[in-house]
């Protein structure tokens, strides 16, 4: 197997992950990867990746891990395949680069893990979404400290679709639990900076024809005591801010470009106060005039990202450089422990 030169990337699954993402994101990076196999069960996806890029094709995972010119075995496949065709990579001594969600349970993610701890290849996790600007910029405002201690944050993904693809049947690991699920709860458990303490979840079916939930509330408290409102649905009719962060200083909101800032100016030293017992007056304790600093300031974190290119750095420097992955795998299973929390009891929990 090559050490050195474009890493040999074998994909499985060639719908909208593996052509519409991975194909779309590998483009101009021919130095760092070689696009040398590619499977998929329908033929017309097939012919299509043996066209363009004149590698070869297979119908069956075991056999493309079984070319020698393939390093790297690229999972892309629909969820319920992600465990075993991650598996059948690993066995056959390939570095494997898996699709989120990395399977549909937590007990699933713990055989995933025993898995890559033994193989020879190594386990990577494609939780792009770490790479992100906003939620990047978020982090070093927070880390600045001038929102002072952060107890509470919301995290939303909102809109309103009558949804109608594999992604709403149960069968096929459909429901947004997996679907945005995984990006935005690995989200949520960087930003909780502690171990969870309790899971609180609400999960509903709201608008999409299929059987898998559209609409789900997490609630995550830390041992830090600090709160993550996760909220996601395809039926939403009303969007609100992607992120709102409460300090006890400030606190801001964001979606996409621009973040709102509300903060105490930290260069006034403001007059001590004590609770007053006495008959209340006319107002709601005394009157203050507080120095709030309010801006909207562009994303722009000092983290420079480069989405959706910088996983795929990060990816050929560990396997050729030995470098540290920035997704690991406990950080992956602990997504998962999250997620089978919050659909144990439901109707929506996994059945075998």
């Amino acid at each position: 197997m090559a050490k050195d030169g474009p890493i040999g990337i074998g994909i499985a699954g060639i719908g909208r992950a593996g052509w519409g993402m991975h194909c779309a994101e590998l483009a101009g990076k021919e130095n760092l990867f070689r696009i040398v196999a590619a499977c998929d069960v329908l033929k017309d996806r097939r012919d299509k990746m043996a066209a363009k890029y004149g590698c070869r094709i297979y119908t069956r995972v075991e056999d493309m891990a079984a070319n020698p010119d393939v390093e790297l075995v690229d999972v892309a496949t629909r969820s319920p395949e992600h465990l075993p065709h991650a598996l059948i990579g690993l066995k056959a001594g390939k570095h494997v680069f898996l699709e989120k969600p990395i399977c549909l349970t937590y007990a699933e993610a713990l055989k995933l893990k025993a898995a890559a701890a033994r193989a020879k290849g190594k386990l990577f996790i494609r939780h792009n979404r770490r790479f992100e600007p906003t939620f990047n910029h978020i982090r070093e405002i927070m880390a600045s400290g001038i929102l002072g201690k952060v107890y509470e944050i919301k995290l939303r993904r909102l809109g309103y679709a009558r949804r109608d693809d594999w992604q709403t049947l149960m069968k096929c690991g459909g429901g947004q639990m997996l679907n945005w699920g995984p990006h935005i709860i690995d989200h949520a458990l960087r930003l909780l900076e502690s171990p969870v303490k309790s899971v609180w979840a609400d999960l509903k079916t709201v608008a999409c024809v299929g059987d898998a939930e559209d609409h789900f509330k997490i609630i995550l408290t830390g041992k830090n005591g600090r709160v993550i409102d996760i909220e996601i649905s395809g039926g939403a009719a009303i969007k609100e801010p992607e992120y709102i962060v409460l300090g006890t200083k400030g606190g801001l909101t964001s979606s996409e470009e621009d973040i709102t800032l509300r903060y105490l100016d930290a260069s006034v030293k403001l007059p001590p106060r004590k609770p007053d017992p006495g008959a209340p007056g006319a107002h709601f304790g005394s009157p203050e005039k507080l120095p709030w600093i309010e801006k909207t300031i562009p994303v722009c974190p000092a983290y420079k990202s480069d989405m959706p290119n910088s996983i795929w750095y990060e990816l050929h420097s560990a396997i050729r450089k030995g470098t540290r992955f920035p997704i690991t795998t406990d950080e992956s299973v602990a997504v998962m422990k999250v997620i089978s929390a919050a659909k144990k009891g439901t109707k929506y929990a996994t059945r075998k």
